[in-house]
């Protein structure tokens, strides 16, 4: 399998409703609950890609541009979006659909950055060095 197929063959998506246990006191999806799910499906994400133990180094940017409130479904989805010698990047996105309609809208984006290792915990490669440094 090429590059761009291992990208397309990892893309990642997880379904889950909103539930009032997960809810703040606004009756919206706790800030840390979507961060939990975006580093879960990044890492499924990164661990499909690289078939290698993979950890997550960072949360590089996270962007809250809708309150998802409960009662809701959301979709996270998670792409490959950069592949390094060692490393990679995940972008995530988080829809929120109302349950008793067809509306949808992005609510969150973000991206995190794994790192490949081994049984030591040591980096490892997880690309040749051609496929090292592509941005998807």
């Amino acid at each position: 399998m090429n590059l761009t197929e291992r990208i397309a063959a990892s893309e990642t998506r997880l379904f889950k409703a909103v539930f009032p246990n997960t809810t703040n006191h606004y009756d919206t999806l706790f800030g840390g609950t979507a961060m939990q799910l975006m580093d879960e499906v990044a890492f499924i994400t990164a661990t499909r890609f690289a078939r290698k133990r993979m950890v997550t180094v960072s949360s590089d940017k996270i962007d809250f541009t809708r309150p998802i409130p409960a009662g809701t479904i959301v979709e996270l989805i998670g792409r490959v979006a950069r592949v390094g010698h060692k490393s990679l990047t995940v972008s995530v996105e988080i829809y929120t659909e109302q349950m008793y309609s067809d509306s949808r809208e992005l609510a969150i984006t973000g991206s995190l950055t794994f790192v490949a290792i081994d049984a030591e915990r040591r980096p490892v490669a997880i690309a040749a060095p051609e496929e090292a440094s592509l941005k998807a």
